[in-house]
């Protein structure tokens, strides 16, 4: 995709950034006590993209990510399935909440944050798979004619 060109696109698209990341972190720690969770959370973090893709283009794009966005949804969903796993070797029925506790920053860890993360991961990955595929077909189709 070609870069837009415009100051305002550019500046907004730099300063937004980093905020619509914090933010979809905070929807995706506060998941399961309150609104949010890994899908909510991982559509704001690819509007954030989206908006540096359609302000600096795809190479701005890859390079900032230095992972593609398949690569995402991979791991997202090898994440979700190992979510499963604790479960299973506790003998306890299938995807059955397992916490713990990391003693040195007082964390609660969980699967099912895992599998938020997962979530996360695999939307974040899909969106921009469909958004960078979208713009390519548009860019072939304009060189073709």
């Amino acid at each position: 995709m070609v870069r837009s060109g415009t100051l305002i696109l550019s500046v907004a698209a730099r300063l937004l950034l980093p905020l619509q990341l914090l933010f979809s972190l905070f929807l995706l720690l506060r998941g399961h006590d309150e609104p949010g969770g890994g899908f909510i959370a991982g559509l704001v973090a690819s509007g954030a993209f989206a908006l540096y893709f359609f302000a600096y283009g795809r190479q701005a794009l890859s390079a900032m990510l230095k992972v593609s966005p398949r690569d995402l949804v991979a791991v997202g969903l090898l994440l979700g399935v190992l979510s499963t796993l604790p479960a299973w070797w506790f003998g306890e029925a299938f995807f059955t909440a397992q916490w713990w506790t990391l003693p040195v920053i007082d964390f609660k860890a969980s699967t099912p944050l895992v599998f938020d993360i997962g979530v996360y991961l695999a939307v974040v990955g899909s969106v921009l798979t469909a958004i960078t595929a979208l713009a390519d077909t548009a860019l072939a189709q304009d060189s073709s004619d």
